[in-house]
This record gives C-alpha cells, structure tokens and sequence, in this order.
C-alpha cells in the first residue's frame, strides 16, 4: 500500500503567520504594552477631569507606537551582542531572518515620530516631550550610551518607565502633582532590581556579549545583595502614594506585592543562583502588575 506525503494544510497562511510574528517580535511588544498601560495608570491617578476614550486610546497608541520603535532599535543596533547570547540570539536581526537595511532605522524614526506628533495632537506637548523621552532614553541613552560603559546602565535607563508614567499623566495635567511624579519614582527603583535578576539568571550571556552588567562587575553575590537593598528602598517609595492622594486600597495592595518582591529577593540574597534570579524576575512584574491594579481600584472606588 502506498502512502501519499503528508502536506501541511494552508502552508501558505503558516509562513505567512511566522513571517508575522517574526516582524512582530523585533518590536519589543510585551514590553510596550507594559509601558503602555504604566502610561494608562499614570492618567488615571492624576487629579483632574478624565480622559475621554478617544483620549485614552490616543495615549495608548501614542506610547506603544513610540516604545515600539525604541525596541526595534534596540535589536537593530544589538544584533551582534544578541548573537552571544542564549536569551536573545534567535531574534530577527541576530539570525538574519531579517536584513539589517537602510529601511529599518526609516521605519523606526518614523515610529517615533508617529508617537510623538500623535500625543502632541491629540493631548498635549508636555505629554508629547514626555513620549519623547520615554523613547530616546531607552534606544539611545541605555542602548547606545550607557550598556557598554558602565554597570549602572539599567538604572539611568530605567527613566524610561518613569517617562511613560508621567506622559500620562501630563495628558490629563500638563504640570503633574505629587503622585504621578511618586509612581514615576516608583518605575524608576522598580527597573534595576527587576533587570538586575535577569542578569545575575543570565550572566553567562552577558560576560559572552561583553555587557558590563552588575553582576559581572561586582559578582553574583554582591549583585543580589543590591537587589536584595534597592528592593527595601522600592518597598518604600511604592507605599508613598497611598500617604499623599490614594487610599487605603492602595495601601494595602502595595504593601503585599513589596513584601512578595523582598521576599523573593532576600532569598535570592541568601542563595543567588539562577532559579532564585528567575524567581525574582517573575516576583517584580508580579508587584508591578499588583501596584497598576491596586492604584486604578482605589481611583475607580473613590471616584
């Protein structure tokens, strides 16, 4: 009996869906959208009037678009460094899936630009400045300036979470208060201990790569004892808010996630290897997740 070849049905609709995704992941999307909704919670804990849905949806365009471009920069300048390491070395430049062409750096220039005119129009020119920076502080001050020279990288960098927090809130007041530049402090000491636990989980990669991250400066140990310390520090700065415009909502919820997250990093602190590293990892996007829902529970149960 003769068998006939097996054929994969729509072979044409499956390439088409891994060209897709390949496109799609030079773009950093998970991390936009991350960026994107950090941006969303910074309008809705600034006091003013509510943004309109057309607004709301401005604004979130305006940021993905923008980080969007600065994560397809980042892999378009890196594409060596992402070829020695294990994390990052089947992206799309790193594989040549993609060509690296004059096309690119157009497309994300003009990305950028998208983001920012769209914020300028549709909000306002401070939200503007502030999608501005978001984009330019992550694709050009820690990608080009800062990850090569020093370990300290990440937390300069990390003002580029700071900026999308603020971006929305400058969308519902140009000049914000208290809490939103409070949640942009916040992004700003959540950033190194977040990266800084992938990097003790992957510091065979980055020593491959040549990129002085923390724990190849100072060693694993000590690395995990900065995690372990920054992560105190954030533990403190997350409960601000609740003290100078959100409640007891807020409160409670920033207190739980700060004591998963120190918990998970003072036993990283005590064994740092890289499941305890992973452990952490997972634990920051946990209080982070925690403290964006927290704070819009508390706006939307006063409100």
């Amino acid at each position: 009996m003769s068998t006939k070849p097996q054929i994969a049905p729509f072979p044409l609709a499956s390439r088409a869906l891994h060209s897709l995704r390949v496109v799609l992941g030079v773009f950093k999307l998970r991390i936009g959208v991350l960026i994107m909704i950090t941006a969303l919670v910074g309008s809705v804990v600034t006091p003013g009037a509510p943004l309109t849905a057309m607004q709301l949806l401005a604004l979130a365009v305006s940021v993905l678009i923008a980080s969007a471009g600065a994560g397809a920069f980042n892999q378009y300048f890196e594409y060596e460094s992402d070829r020695a390491m294990t994390r990052t070395r089947t992206r799309a430049f790193a594989t040549g899936a993609l060509p690296r062409t004059w096309a690119w750096p157009i497309l994300i220039g003009v990305l950028a630009l998208l983001g920012v005119t769209l914020a300028a129009y549709a909000l306002n020119t401070a939200a503007a400045l502030y999608v501005f920076l978001g984009a330019f502080f992550y694709a050009v001050v820690y990608t080009v300036w800062l990850k090569r020279r020093t370990a300290w990288n990440i937390v300069v960098g990390g003002l580029a979470g700071s900026f999308a927090v603020l971006s929305g809130a400058a969308a519902v007041d140009p000049t914000p208060g208290i809490v939103p530049w409070l949640f942009a402090l916040v992004l700003f000491l959540w950033t190194p201990p977040h990266f800084w636990s992938l990097a003790i989980a992957y510091e065979a990669d980055y020593a491959a790569a040549r990129v002085p991250m923390l724990p190849l400066v100072v060693g694993a140990k000590r690395a995990a004892q900065v995690v372990f310390g920054s992560t105190l520090a954030l533990g403190a700065a997350s409960a601000l808010p609740a003290f100078f415009g959100l409640g007891s909502v807020y409160l409670i919820g920033s207190l739980a996630a700060s004591a998963y997250f120190v918990h998970s990093t003072a036993r990283l602190a005590r064994e740092p290897h890289r499941k305890n590293a992973m452990r952490s990892f997972h634990a920051s996007l946990v209080h982070l997740s925690a403290l964006l829902i927290a704070a819009c529970l508390d706006v939307l149960l006063i409100r």
